[in-house]
């Protein structure tokens, strides 16, 4: 019997009140669910467990190949500039706290989980996995466990971090879901003690010695979703370093967050169960590969060479390429697990199913449970 297994269902007839009521406005999408309770997956324990520890695994490796880049300073490979580099590697050097990643795993219940990538930057379908499929468990599947201690975790990662000073939370105008993200994350610090503050990327503010909000009070801790790349691009990301601004996620992430880490990490551990062979060099693997932009999101841009693409705005800083590892198919769709870890340990997963082959935004999250 395989550790995963979709099950349809018939959806709560009040479903889309129940999401509101928690604070999840964005459960649609151009009148498209993007919250699915017509179906639902179900893991067993060992399942679980397989999943945790493959995530913890990928983390740890993920956390040597950055002090493996920083030693040997192997940035121009990543396509960092200098400015770039240097604050990775101060950021790395200083040992600044990280607070979420995502992994998205293909897996069909069989053999290792293989990572696709890793969202260590600005991952998203955060709130869903936390706290909505939560509640639907609950009601749906009262008596039943979870692959869920997110919410607690985050709690907890806040109180480590040793802030004493008002942590300010941005992100861009006019995002449902980043906006609901953000201030899903500035309650977990407020349940964990701290004072939080929200404004708007294009509110943060330069005053010659540091950032400052609206009310002109110092940024001295900012949690951003906003990618670094994008940051660095922006007239005040000069003013980063000279800002000591506690930064989360931090700058060495910038290294993660880069699909170009693929070919490294491969490099680092070849052959590895968890791992699928990545190369800058589409010649240098044998079989079917994917094409994937060194900077992207959502799926853009992303291309199973010879078969389905996707379309958007990225690769104008190249691309790397990957061994195929064709997603299971269900009758609902291709499902990718998106494994969640915090203060980089695994967390808990979310899982989105997709009409096609490759992950887009427009993709559905659809809850689970375990027994």
């Amino acid at each position: 019997m395989t550790g995963l297994r979709r099950e349809r269902l018939v959806p709560r007839v009040d479903w889309r009140r129940r999401a509101e009521a928690l604070g999840f406005s964005f459960h649609t999408s151009d009148g498209v669910p993007y919250w699915d309770e017509t179906a639902c997956y179900a893991l067993t324990a060992e399942a679980v467990d397989q999943i945790e520890e493959a995530t913890n695994e990928l983390e740890q490796m993920c956390l040597a190949l950055v002090d493996r880049v920083v030693a040997a300073g192997d940035y121009g490979r990543l396509g960092l500039s200098d400015e770039a580099a240097g604050l990775v590697e101060a950021s790395w050097k200083r040992g600044d706290r990280n607070l979420i990643g995502r992994f998205d795993l293909s897996w069909d219940g069989e053999g290792p989980p293989r990572m696709l990538e890793y969202n260590a930057d600005t991952p998203t379908s955060l709130f869903e996995a936390a706290v909505v499929q939560w509640e639907w468990m609950e009601t749906v599947k009262p008596g039943t466990d979870q692959f869920n201690s997110i919410h607690d975790r985050l709690i907890d990662a806040w109180g480590r971090f040793g802030i004493r000073n008002p942590v300010h939370f941005a992100c861009v105008r006019d995002h449902a879901e980043d906006f609901g993200t953000v201030e899903y994350l500035r309650d977990t610090a407020t349940q964990a003690g701290l004072a939080t503050a929200f404004l708007h990327i294009d509110e943060i503010g330069w005053n010659g010695l540091g950032f400052v909000d609206l009310d002109d009070q110092p940024i001295r801790t900012l949690f951003k979703l906003y990618p670094w790349e994008w940051l660095l691009g922006e007239e005040f990301g000069r003013n980063i370093g000279p800002s000591r601004v506690q930064m989360i996620e931090p700058a060495w992430k910038m290294v993660l967050s880069n699909k170009a880490m693929l070919p490294l990490l491969w490099e680092m551990a070849p052959g590895h169960p968890n791992l699928l062979e990545a190369s800058f060099d589409p010649g240098a693997i044998q079989g079917p590969q994917v094409r994937k932009p060194i900077l992207g999101r959502e799926g853009a841009n992303v291309e199973i060479v010879g078969g389905e693409s996707s379309d958007g705005p990225y690769g104008a800083e190249g691309f790397v390429y990957q061994a195929l590892h064709r997603l299971p198919k269900t009758d609902g769709g291709y499902p990718v697990i998106g494994s969640w870890v915090v203060a980089s340990q695994s967390a808990g997963i979310g899982i989105r199913e997709d009409d096609g082959p490759i992950t887009r935004d427009g993709s559905r999250f659809v809850p689970h449970y375990f027994t």
